[in-house]
């Protein structure tokens, strides 16, 4: 196993929104060094315009690709794409063009992992309505990663907060559409990934709530039977196959046994059943990390902000936790390989 840190590939997001001012400042003041070794992929213009936007500075060299670095070099690596005149697009307003952008800089990101220059990819905040407008017709960056990859197999994204892993059935479909996507199949997929993600996180032996999609849980089928006819056996057939799983749970209190230590993550049965929770107990904290990929993508669990963009004052918390869960995964991962 290396014992170097991993290196791990910056983008800086939408140029629209916060994006460039996070990544400046985490760079500027190397607060990440202990954690990883970053390379910026993107456009000198676009650090150019966070450093501007962050009120510091910072010597950056340019490199063809993440095999080239010089990690003794004290600048910050770059691979300038050279496709982002930041100049061109309003702040703090969604732009097709800034997306189309957006998602050819993570879409070279990606060449990067594949080849095995980067060990993984942690990105800024971007606009999935620019980024869709822009020619990547995807209802998210988690579907285009899969694309992009070649993936087959199942996946979804899940947010990550103090150590509490969040996930869900469905994700980025209306709510009416992730109703009728919620069957026993793909509950016991789901259950699967939540509790082999956390193991690959370090959690040895994770332990998982599963949310209910009625109020109340259904109160005994009072409210609806998909708690009784759908969710309890998919729960069931699972914990026979040796996951410690347990549920349903009403939604509106699984999360305060999660957060008091009952759990390790909890399986919520739709986008916003889980999210609530997780930013109103930690907005500048969360994680987004797409699980199931053979590459590790993280990215801040909040937005572009376009309210608060070029006033200086973007948090960069929920950022750093993504590197540093990059980071993570990608250690342990290596020490997986080493045991056999």
């Amino acid at each position: 196993m290396s014992t170097e840190l991993p290196i791990i590939a910056l983008t800086p997001g939408d140029c629209t929104g916060i994006g460039p001012e996070q990544t400046a400042r985490i760079l500027y003041d190397r607060r990440m060094s202990d954690t990883a070794r970053l390379v910026v992929v993107g456009d000198a213009r676009v650090i150019d315009l966070g450093m501007r936007q962050a009120g510091v500075s910072f010597s950056y060299k340019r490199y063809t690709s993440p095999a080239t670095i010089d990690w003794s070099d004290d600048a910050v690596p770059l691979i300038d794409l050279a496709n982002t005149d930041p100049a061109r697009y309003a702040p703090g307003v969604g732009s097709a063009e800034s997306g189309r952008v957006t998602g050819e800089t993570l879409s070279r990101a990606i060449d990067f992992a594949k080849a095995g220059e980067v060990d993984a990819v942690s990105f800024a905040p971007l606009n999935k309505r620019a980024m869709y407008d822009g020619g990547w017709k995807f209802p998210d960056e988690h579907k285009m990663f899969a694309h992009l990859l070649g993936h087959k197999g199942y996946f979804s994204e899940m947010n990550v907060l103090d150590n509490q892993w969040m996930s869900r059935v469905t994700s980025h479909v209306s709510l009416r559409q992730a109703v009728e996507q919620i069957n026993r199949p793909a509950i016991e997929d789901a259950i699967v990934l939540a509790t082999t993600m956390m193991k690959k996180a370090g959690i040895e032996a994770p332990r998982l709530a599963v949310a209910a999609l009625n109020p109340h849980g259904g109160e005994g089928g009072l409210f609806g039977s998909e708690e009784i006819e759908i969710i309890r056996p998919a729960v069931k057939a699972m914990a026979a196959k040796g996951i410690n799983c347990e549920g349903p749970f009403p939604s509106d209190t699984v999360y305060l046994k999660a957060f008091a230590g009952d759990y390790d993550g909890v399986l919520s049965m739709y986008h916003d059943q889980g999210q609530i929770a997780t930013k109103m107990r930690g907005f500048n904290r969360g994680v987004t990390v797409t699980a199931g990929l053979d590459t590790v993508f993280t990215t801040p669990a909040h937005g572009t902000a376009f309210d608060i963009v070029g006033k200086g004052v973007a948090d960069t918390g929920a950022f750093e936790n993504a590197i540093k869960l990059a980071s993570r995964l990608v250690q342990f991962k290596r020490l997986k390989a080493l045991q056999g």
